[in-house]
């Protein structure tokens, strides 16, 4: 547990700082294990042989995992498009509305989103409405930032699946 230091011999610190750069920079490719190696980094200062052994498994996942992650083709469109949906009342236990969005500029995953609120919707109308308004928000900030780099992504698609938050919008 995080609260008790582990049982075990002191582990190579040279070693693990080197295992962590590798695991981080892999994570620009493979978000799938950012969690495990954000909370592999924190025992640096308390360093076991336990875990330089958490570490392998993350990298014995990788091997066995080679084709799972982004992939950003050279050709592809360079036109900004926009995705988002929601789920309604998906959590059981919360009725809790979740929200995601996903924006690409022609076939490359450039931001991405998902996020379960405080809030309750009415219905799913309003639930893929305010998602639709959140997508919004990141498309402009993303255009804006690309302003600067002298692009001009001013008609962008924004895609939802809801024909009533599209009367909506």
């Amino acid at each position: 547990s995080e609260q008790t230091e582990p049982e075990g011999a002191d582990g190579n610190a040279t070693l693990f700082r080197r295992m962590i750069g590798s695991l981080l920079y892999l994570t620009t490719s493979h978000p799938n294990i950012m969690f495990s190696a954000i909370l592999c980094a924190r025992y640096q200062a308390i360093l076991k042989e336990s875990h330089i052994l958490a570490m392998k498994r993350i990298f014995c996942y990788l091997k066995y995992t080679h084709n799972v992650g982004l992939w950003y083709p050279r050709n592809s469109k360079f036109k900004l498009v926009g995705y988002t949906d929601s789920d309604h009342g998906g959590c059981c236990i919360y009725r809790k509305l979740t929200l995601g969005g996903a924006q690409m500029l022609g076939d490359r995953l450039v931001s991405w989103s998902c996020k379960k609120h405080a809030l309750v919707a009415c219905s799913t109308a309003e639930a893929e409405y305010v998602s639709a308004g959140r997508c919004c928000a990141q498309i402009l900030w993303i255009q804006n930032q690309q302003l600067d780099n002298g692009l001009n992504f001013s008609k962008t698609h924004i895609c939802c699946d809801n024909t009533n938050a599209i009367q909506m919008i």
